[in-house]
């Protein structure tokens, strides 16, 4: 069957499918002649599977051990208990500092905030946890710089292997240079577009990869 069909079956989006395929949570089989995935019973089997086990938040890793034979159920699900108490204590303790903040009709400017600082950390010494904002509230530069590296390295590739074969053939400097301009114009190009990215980000553009 095709992947409308199965997007129809198990009520998960066509990109949650082929997530599930790049996870090495799915492998279906292919067309031989056309190559095109043809998906079966199995598959639609093994995809409510997943759906139900992320809809328990159990993690990826898991899942995949699961599914490999290398983490029975049972204890699956135990971590997953374990990792949920973690959480709903963590959250009863946040209730309870939000709850004390509304009672004391606090106001911003006069807010001093290091009493309940003090507090939350004495709480995460004893194994609550809060938002990390160390991981959570940063620029994400990363993604910019790959890009624009990988175009410029392909660019230079792609050049470099054209003006080696001019070369080869005997063609005189002024016409390699004619050839050099388009490349280099490509790279100014790619890297003044990575500059005004960087500015963007550098402004304070929110993370949005992080959403996803």
């Amino acid at each position: 069957m095709k992947i409308n069909q199965v997007e129809e079956l198990v009520g998960i989006t066509k990109k949650n499918i082929r997530f599930y395929e790049d996870q090495g949570l799915l492998n279906p089989d292919r067309n031989p002649e056309n190559g095109y995935r043809e998906y079966n019973l199995k598959d639609v089997d093994d995809l409510m599977k997943i759906k139900f086990l992320r809809k328990l938040a159990i993690p990826l890793e898991d899942i995949r051990q699961v599914k490999n034979g290398n983490k029975s159920m049972s204890l699956c699900f135990e971590e997953q208990s374990e990792r949920l108490t973690k959480e709903i204590r963590s959250l009863d303790a946040a209730l309870e500092l939000c709850a004390s903040v509304k009672d004391e009709n606090l106001d911003y400017t006069t807010f001093k905030p290091q009493d309940y600082l003090e507090k939350i950390q004495k709480l995460e010494e004893g194994g609550q946890v809060f938002m990390d904002i160390s991981n959570t509230d940063v620029k994400n530069k990363k993604g910019a710089w790959t890009a624009a590296l990988v175009f410029c390295a392909l660019i230079i590739l792609f050049f470099g292997l054209f003006i080696l074969g001019m070369i080869s053939d005997g063609v005189y400097t002024p016409m390699i240079l004619l050839f050099l301009i388009p490349g280099i114009a490509l790279v100014i190009g790619c890297m003044a577009a990575l500059h005004q990215r960087l500015k963007e980000i550098k402004g304070g553009e929110e993370n949005e990869a992080r959403k996803y």
